[in-house]
């Protein structure tokens, strides 16, 4: 199992009467890339300038490599940053940004130039060394602003947003980049972004953040498949949110009742008379011409109001009789789209996929 490289304890960051975090307590896995997501404003920023050192916690503590570094100031950290928007020196070249803390150091020439060239080599700039700053492109920046950064050997490394300003083919073509440059370097990366495919694409762990506090922390499979809460589960992709009531519930499971129809669910003994949320993935409904007469549990009739094609998905969103908009989606078969506008059809899913949600 990994060790802890960086723990944040009781973290509290106040601004007057207001409360960026409340009282958080993360910890980072040696070697693992861990995403901070979540909207703007919710302190994922804030937490991490707070590692970085650029921010003092109101209350908490900040260990780095098991040292308490809380009243460290950011020069004297293991970590470097990537911010969003680089902050390359337009009046040095490639080389010299890369080089640039290396030489505060006062590290011999002879060595700056080996570590700078396999640096220029793992973020592959090689050939654009003796470029000026302005003369590369923002896909290129930011592997200088990685090179620069990484160059120094930190435990760990801290970006920040780093792709925002890059447009979504390059974000991708980066995103990439950022998960060959860890394999080959091992360092630790903390990650900002809003982004939810850009944490569900870079991250081992992700630790999704609402209004200063935490909410989730899993895999991108379990943020997706398991989310724990309302929030969660909107945040991450497309699902159907439906809320209901227990009907029946024992050890072997439950009956809710939805405005769309009833639901059992094995293995959830889930109160009876309480009023639940449930998600359901367009993914995980099969749709099928509507049988007429034909109700059961884990199944919703309706009638197609719109159909999206998105290349290999087809996205169907279909109106239930008592007014409930349901999405679904299956890929594209060689018969293409199956359903048109107006089409009588049958919703059903398996009870394994309906996920009990808390507010």
């Amino acid at each position: 199992m990994n060790k802890n490289i960086v723990e944040l304890n009781n973290i509290t960051k106040k601004w007057g009467a207001f409360t960026a975090l409340d009282n958080i307590s993360l910890s980072v896995r040696q070697g693992e890339i861990l995403t901070l997501l979540g909207p703007s404003g919710c302190g994922k920023s804030t937490l991490m300038r707070i590692a970085a050192g650029f921010e003092s916690p109101s209350t908490g503590s900040v260990l780095i490599g098991g040292k308490d570094v809380t009243s460290v100031p950011p020069e004297r950290r293991p970590v470097n940053m990537v911010f969003q928007r680089y902050a390359l020196f337009p009046h040095l070249d490639v080389f010299d940004n890369v080089a640039f803390g290396l030489r505060l150091k006062g590290l011999p020439a002879e060595r700056i130039n080996s570590e700078v060239n396999a640096m220029l080599d793992l973020v592959q700039l090689q050939d654009f060394k003796n470029r000026w700053i302005g003369e590369i492109s923002g896909g290129q920046a930011q592997r200088v602003a990685l090179a620069r950064a990484l160059v120094n050997k930190p435990q760990v490394l801290l970006l920040d947003e780093p792709l925002a300003a890059l447009d979504l083919k390059i974000r991708h073509h980066m995103l990439e980049e950022l998960k060959r440059i860890h394999t080959e370097t091992g360092t630790t990366f903390i990650y900002v972004t809003h982004d939810q495919d850009e944490a569900m694409i870079l991250s081992d762990r992700v630790v999704l953040m609402n209004k200063g506090t935490i909410e989730q922390i899993g895999t991108p499979d379990e943020m997706y498949g398991a989310p724990k809460t309302l929030f969660c589960a909107k945040f991450f992709g497309e699902t159907n949110l439906v809320t209901g009531s227990v009907r029946d519930s024992d050890s072997q499971g439950a009956v809710v009742e939805l405005p769309i129809g009833a639901a059992e669910l094995g293995g959830r003994n889930l109160r009876k008379g309480s009023t639940v949320h449930v998600s359901i993935r367009p993914e995980a409904i099969n749709i099928a011409p509507a049988v007429e007469g034909q109700t059961r549990a884990n199944s919703a009739a309706g009638q197609v109001e719109d159909v999206t094609f998105i290349g290999s998905r087809v996205v169907y969103k279909v109106r239930h009789k008592d007014g409930m908009l349901l999405k679904c989606q299956e890929p594209r078969g060689a018969a293409g789209i199956r359903f048109a506008v107006g089409s009588q059809v049958c919703l059903a899913w398996e009870p394994a996929s309906v996920v009990v949600l808390t507010d």
